[in-house]
């Protein structure tokens, strides 16, 4: 599993949105577009696009979902160094 891309980016709509992360889960899977988003209290999360206005294109485990959080916080941090 690895971050192929990660951007900052400037939702309007989401003030806690930080960025803008695709991944590859393994050779057979991608996911794209997925949002890292910071809450006030600190914490990360990542969710999957929404179809429809409301509906999750995907959803994860609790695992799954902190593992892509931490690679993306880590990609995130790492683009917002230099």
């Amino acid at each position: 599993m690895r971050v192929l891309y990660c951007h900052k980016v400037k939702d309007t709509r989401r003030q806690d949105c930080l960025a803008s992360v695709d991944f590859e889960i393994n050779p057979h899977i991608r996911l794209y577009g997925l949002r890292l988003l910071k809450k006030p209290d600190g914490a990360f999360y990542i969710y999957a696009p929404q179809a429809n206005g409301s509906r999750r294109l995907a959803t994860f485990s609790p695992e799954l979902s902190a593992r892509l959080t931490a690679l993306a916080v880590e990609s995130y941090e790492a683009a917002n160094e230099r």
